[in-house]
């Protein structure tokens, strides 16, 4: 029996089974579906695209997966080179991992053992963002701030190593103030909390972020797992402010097979390259660095650079605001758009009850969650198809 992920099984609804999926769409036994919410948030470039698929069967021919203790292989340099030189600033030490939870659980423990290496035993606090989400592993959750997913830490009560402020300035600089050299890392989803609600806030508070963390000797950490690969209308954030540890998961792949990697700039490694074997990042996914994962990934990451990908995600927001912005209903507290994610936050959850099934019936795949009706589509859409997410989402309100 599979045992779905946040559903309380006794009362679930039966999920809709998939026969095949191409471009943007799903297909069940009788019904035709746009995917608006991209397999949370990963197939950028669409299901069944045959590159991404060709640059799997190619490399499964040669071989599926090798270790990373003791060995290497040609994909994985490939990739690590490509990010090296993609991303921004010095963030040139990639570690790879299974799963976006997996890799920011690396970057707190990098971000630990850091200050550790340098004696420095009293940083063992994380400074985290209300509404946050990380992932569902336990350092990921204590660093979250939702207890909608992660109320069973109430089991231990109060956490001592993590603090949590509002994407607001001055609690920023409170936080500096009051914790000071006691913080190892701020950790945040930068400009965009994806799983605490679709919220938004200013590139400013990453600014001053940034200008605190170096004033204080602190860590900055970007989890964009959901956010990076062009989802804020940015390539990535870190683009815009340049964070000390990057994450990257989800469309990494294109959404075509499970990976991440958490990326460091040189202090970071310089933190643990040393003659002590004690300094080691003692740290090792068993399917970190797979070949198919590799190679899919470098492929995807090709298709984004030369098929203008932040052209198509600057459309789909155009689209978005057009059809969106001066829409209202008294259910709905906010409409809320940022490059290729679009989120109407109603006043009361019980608003959204039924809405799935809604959609199905019009040819849409929805999952709304809590008080929140969002899509982030894949970038491969076409403007009829957007606008029928679109209309769809305000045809719930008309209709009702």
């Amino acid at each position: 029996m599979i045992w779905y992920p946040y559903e309380q099984m006794k009362t679930m609804k039966a999920p809709y089974e998939i026969v095949d999926a191409e471009g943007v769409y799903l297909y069940t036994r009788d019904q035709k579906l746009i995917d608006s919410v991209s397999s949370w948030w990963s197939v950028i470039h669409g299901y069944k695209h045959p590159d991404l698929t060709q640059a799997i069967v190619a490399q499964a021919q040669e071989f599926s997966h090798i270790m990373l203790g003791g060995l290497t292989h040609e994909p994985v340099q490939k990739l690590s080179d490509k990010l090296q030189s993609w991303l921004p600033g010095d963030l040139d030490y990639c570690f790879f991992s299974d799963s976006g939870s997996v890799a920011v659980e690396v970057a707190l423990k990098m971000a630990l053992q850091y200050y550790m290496n340098r004696g420095k035993e009293r940083r063992t606090m994380v400074l985290a963002l209300e509404n946050a989400y990380h992932g569902d592993t336990f350092k990921t959750m204590e660093a979250g701030d939702d207890e909608d997913y992660h109320f069973v830490l109430k089991a231990y009560g109060p956490n001592p190593h993590v603090a949590h402020i509002p994407t607001e300035i001055e609690a920023l600089e409170r936080a500096f103030e009051k914790y000071q050299d006691r913080l190892n890392c701020l950790l945040v989803e930068p400009l965009l909390q994806g799983a605490g609600g679709m919220r938004m806030y200013d590139v400013s508070f990453l600014q001053k972020a940034r200008e605190l963390c170096d004033r204080y000797g602190v860590l900055l950490i970007f989890d964009e797992v959901a956010t990076g690969f062009g989802r804020t209308g940015n390539r990535f954030v870190a683009d815009l402010v340049l964070p000390d540890i990057l994450v990257l998961g989800k469309a990494l792949t294109g959404g075509y097979l499970g990976h991440a990697v958490t990326v460091a700039n040189q202090k970071v490694f310089d933190g643990f390259y040393d003659d002590d074997p004690s300094h080691a990042l003692m740290h090792g996914p068993t399917f970190m660095g797979n070949a198919l994962a590799c190679s899919v990934a470098l492929k995807s990451i090709e298709i984004f650079e030369t098929q203008d990908y932040m052209g198509k995600i600057r459309r789909i927001e155009e689209i978005t605001r057009r059809e969106m912005e001066g829409f209202s209903d008294p259910r709905i507290r906010e409409i809320r758009i940022l490059g290729g994610c679009v989120c109407v936050e109603v006043t009361d959850a019980a608003v959204l009850d039924g809405y799935q099934a809604f959609a199905y019936e019009r040819g849409v795949f929805a999952r709304p969650f809590l008080k929140y009706l969002y899509a982030m589509v894949p970038y491969v859409i076409s403007e009829e198809d957007l606008v029928k997410v679109l209309d769809t989402m305000k045809a719930w309100f008309r209709n009702q």
